[in-house]
C-alpha cells in the first residue's frame, strides 16, 4: 500500500501540473530534433542522421523526465516541507516509500519519452519501437530516479537541484551516445562514457529501432547502477531514521 500511495501522489501531482509537465518535456527534445536532425543534413553509419538521433533523444528525454520528477520535489519536501520526517514516523515501510518514488519517477520519464515518439511519428523514419524499448525506457527511468533520490538526500538547499542537473544531467545529455556515437571519442574517455547509463540506454533503444540485436551487457550496466544507487538511498533514509 505504501508503494501505491506514493505513486498516487505522483499521479495527483501530474494531473495538477499536466500542461506544465508536458510542455517542459517537449521543448528541449523538440529543439534538438529540429536543430540537429533537420538543420544538419548528414548521415551516421550510412543511415540518415535522424535514425541515429531519435532513439538517443528518446533515451535522453526518459533520463531528464525521471530525474527532474524526483530531484527537485524531494529536495523541497525534505528541506522545507519536512514531508520526509512525516514518512519516518508513519507506519509505511521506508523501502516502500523509496520504491514508490522510483516507479513514479520512471513513469514520468516514460511519459516524456513517449511524447518524443509521438512527435516524430509523422516523420515516418521506419524506426521500430516495441515492448523491449519500453522496458529499457522504464529501467533507464528507474536508474535516474534513484540517482535523483540520492542527490536529493545530499542537497543542502533548494538551489542544489538545478546544480545537480548542470553537473550531471547536462554533460550526459551531450556526451552519452545521444547526438554522436561514443565510437568517435578518444580511447580511455570513450570506455568511461560508454559505461554511463544513458550511453547504454541510447545504444539499446537505437539497436531495437534499427532492427539490430540487443546484448545483455547494457541491461547489466543499468541494473548495476540501479542496485548501487538504490542501496545508497536506502542507507541514507534508514540512517536518517536512526539519528
Amino acid at each position: 500500500m505504501g508503494i501505491i500511495t506514493v505513486i498516487w501522489e505522483k499521479w495527483v501531482e501530474f494531473r495538477r501540473d499536466f500542461y506544465k509537465i508536458t510542455v517542459a518535456a517537449m521543448i528541449s527534445p523538440l529543439m534538438y530534433l529540429v536543430i540537429f536532425g533537420m538543420g544538419i543534413q548528414t548521415t551516421s553509419h550510412g543511415e540518415p542522421y535522424l535514425h541515429f538521433l531519435i532513439p538517443g533523444v528518446v533515451a535522453m528525454a526518459t533520463m531528464t523526465g525521471s530525474f527532474s520528477a524526483i530531484a527537485q520535489n524531494m529536495s523541497v519536501q525534505r528541506l522545507y516541507e519536512k514531508a520526509l520526517d512525516q514518512v519516518m514516523v508513519s507506519p509505511t515501510p521506508l523501502w516502500q516509500f523509496i520504491v514508490g518514488q522510483l516507479i513514479g519517477g520512471s513513469l514520468r520519464g516514460m511519459y516524456a519519452g513517449g511524447i518524443i515518439l509521438l512527435l516524430t511519428l509523422p516523420i515516418r523514419t521506419g524506426l521500430t519501437f516495441n515492448a523491449l524499448s519500453v522496458l529499457i525506457m522504464f529501467l533507464n527511468g528507474m536508474v535516474f530516479s534513484t540517482i535523483a533520490l540520492v542527490l536529493s538526500f545530499l542537497a543542502k538547499s533548494y538551489t542544489d537541484a538545478p546544480r545537480f542537473t548542470s553537473y550531471i544531467i547536462m554533460p550526459m545529455s551531450f556526451l552519452c551516445n545521444t547526438f554522436f556515437s561514443t565510437e568517435q571519442m578518444p580511447n580511455g574517455f570513450r570506455q568511461i562514457i560508454s559505461l554511463l547509463p544513458l550511453s547504454q540506454a541510447s545504444a539499446m533503444i537505437r539497436a531495437i529501432a534499427n532492427a539490430e540485436p540487443v546484448g545483455f551487457f547494457g541491461f547489466g550496466v543499468l541494473a548495476a547502477y540501479l542496485v548501487v544507487f538504490g542501496a545508497i538511498s536506502v542507507w541514507f533514509i534508514y540512517r536518517k531514521k536512526n539519528l
